[in-house]
This record gives structure tokens, sequence and C-alpha cells, in this order.
């Protein structure tokens, strides 16, 4: 065991697949140049090549295509998109071919393919750079979408992710890229669609995806000192959605609190509540809450987008009010920010 960083268990995971397959190959814009993605795809091209590893035009529909037509033939593609907001733009692609496939074809095609997409903030991108929208492919069937919080999740689910024979959406956060964790060297698989409880509590759950499981976890040391046990569950897949965890944590506490990394109309956090109400009706003892992003465009400016983002402090606040708790003092807290590592994608 060893401590890495996020970034490097994704590369360490491609590269273990890439020796030990040689149909695995890595493509999209940027994988090879001099920031290559956040470092997650160092050294691919001196080690594999050319031909597996490759930059491509900006034409995200006919690339995500490209794929599917490599992966029916026998082809595992992993499939680079540096921002999540043009993932859109291939989106004929996604809904209409690639989740498809196998059931239009009686499921004589697989569709081993992997798209990497990367949300977060960072420096004021503004609206156009700054979507989740896990919820929308998750919406899909035939999609299965993975969004890995840990170190050690990201290098196993996306050696399952790699080996699995439908296509996968990887969504990757660029501040968890930062993030370390024990990891072994050797390779290991983390089975998609299987939940993890990242902490253990009695008190209120807070189910949460991606960054929002840093700050959740924040908010539970800061709530410890007041002798509150925040019980904290990350889905990873939130599709297919193991909600077995989550129920059996609800039924525990009574309390659940549902902190997403993207808007809330219609997202996850919808689904999430939607199961707890149904499965866990009779234990709870408040409504079900849900935090995410404010209901409109991202704002370009920071002091606007502080306001756009929920954070610990969020989740704090929430945790008081459904315990009908006195709220605590949080001027000496200090948010999380890497805005001094982030220096953009490039």
């Amino acid at each position: 065991m060893r401590r890495i960083t996020f970034c490097e268990a994704i590369k360490e995971a491609t590269i273990q697949e890439m020796e030990r397959d040689p149909n695995v190959f890595v493509y999209g814009i940027g994988v090879h140049d001099h920031g290559k993605i956040f470092g997650t795809t160092v050294g691919l091209v001196d080690k594999f090549g050319k031909e597996r590893c490759f930059d491509t035009p900006v034409s995200e529909e006919s690339m995500t295509g490209f794929g599917l037509g490599a992966a029916i033939n026998g082809m595992r593609p992993i499939h680079v998109h540096i921002r999540v907001d043009f993932l859109l733009l291939a989106m004929n692609q996604l809904v209409n071919m690639i989740s498809a496939c196998q059931y239009g074809s009686g499921g004589r095609l697989k569709v081993p393919l992997v798209i990497r997409a990367i949300v977060g903030r960072g420096w004021g991108q503004g609206y156009q750079h700054s979507k989740s929208i896990h919820s929308l492919f998750a919406h899909i069937p035939g999609l299965k979408v993975v969004l890995p919080t840990t170190a050690k999740d990201a290098k196993g689910l996306l050696i399952s992710a790699i080996r699995d024979d439908n296509p996968v959406l990887f969504i990757e956060h660029r501040w968890l890229h930062w993030q370390e964790g024990e990891i072994p060297e050797e390779e290991y698989i983390i089975p998609l669609g299987e939940s993890n409880r990242l902490r253990e509590g009695k008190d209120v759950t807070v189910v949460a995806t991606s960054w929002m499981n840093v700050e959740a976890l924040k908010a539970a040391v800061i709530l410890s000192r007041r002798g509150i046990s925040m019980e904290i569950i990350d889905p990873r897949t939130i599709s297919p959605f193991d909600d077995q965890l989550v129920v059996e944590s609800v039924k525990k506490t009574g309390h659940c609190i549902v902190v997403d990394n993207d808007w809330l109309h219609c997202g996850f956090s919808a689904e999430v509540a939607a199961r707890v109400s149904e499965k866990c009706h009779g234990f709870l003892k408040s409504p079900v809450k849900r935090i995410g992003f404010a209901f409109t465009p991202c704002p370009t400016a920071r002091h606007l987008e502080d306001k756009f983002y929920p954070n610990t402090f969020d989740i704090v606040r929430a945790v008081e009010e459904k315990l009908d708790l006195e709220p605590t003092d949080l001027s000496g807290e200090v948010l999380y920010s890497h805005e001094n590592k982030f220096k953009g994608p490039f």
C-alpha cells in the first residue's frame, strides 16, 4: 500500500489495463499534450505509442461514434472529454446509438466503451464549463454512470469500467485529482453498482456524490465536536444505483440529507429521496432534505460562484435544522479550495 493521488490512481489503472489487454486504447482532445488531462495520461504515448494514445479533432459526436465503432469491433476504447459540458454535443451517439446498441442487436453486439468526463469548478469558469449533469446520463437505460470520490475507488472502479462490456460514463471532479489515499500497487476491481459507507454514524445519514463527499466529511468533523454522529454514504455508481446501504442507514438514523454535486430539479437527489421515502416509510423522523447547485446557470464572478455551489457549511446547517440544534459558530472554519493548484485544463 502506498499513498498516491486520485490522478495517479487513474493513470495507474489505465496503464495496467493497457498492459493487460492490447485492445485497450485512449483517445480524446488533449490526451497527449503537455497537460495530459491533469496528468492522468502522462507517459501513455511514450509507453504504448501514438496508435494507442492519440489526440482527436474537436468533433465530439464523430469521435464518440468512432468509439462505438471500435467497441463493437472488439476494441476497448477510453474516450476522454476534458469537460462534461461538451459531451452534450455527442448526445445523439450516447442516447440513440451507444446506449441502445446491445438491446437493438438482441445482445449480439457488446459496447465496452469507457467515456471519462471531467466536471468541477475553479477560477470562474462560467456557465459553459461548470456543469455535472450526471443525472441526465443516468436517466438513459443502457448507460452505466460512475462518480468516484476516493483515489482507491478511482482505480478500482476504472478497471471495472474498462473490463465491462457495457458503455460506462466515468465522471471525475477536477478538484478530486489532488486527493490522496492508500492504494494497492497491484490491479484490483471495485464492482460497479456497489455503494460505500465513508463514515459510520448514528444520528443522521448524508448521501453525497463526488466532491460533496469531501464537504460532507468536513461537516462530520465539525459536528462531531458537538457530539453529533453523521453517517456518510457514497453511492459511487448512480446507474445502476445500489440503495441498500442508504436504506439501512436511514432506518438506523431516521434522518436523510442528500448532497448532490448537481442541480436538484429532476436530478439524482430526487431519485434518492423517492427511494428513501418508499423504502423507509415509518422510519423517517423528518422529511428528506436535498442540497445541490442553485437552480441557475453558474455565475463567473467568484462571490456569486461561491453562492452557487453548496459546501460544508450548508450541510452543517441542514443537520442542525433536522436535529433542532443551535447554530454552530463556523467563523473559524476554512472551506476547501484548490484555486492555487488548479491552473486550467491545459
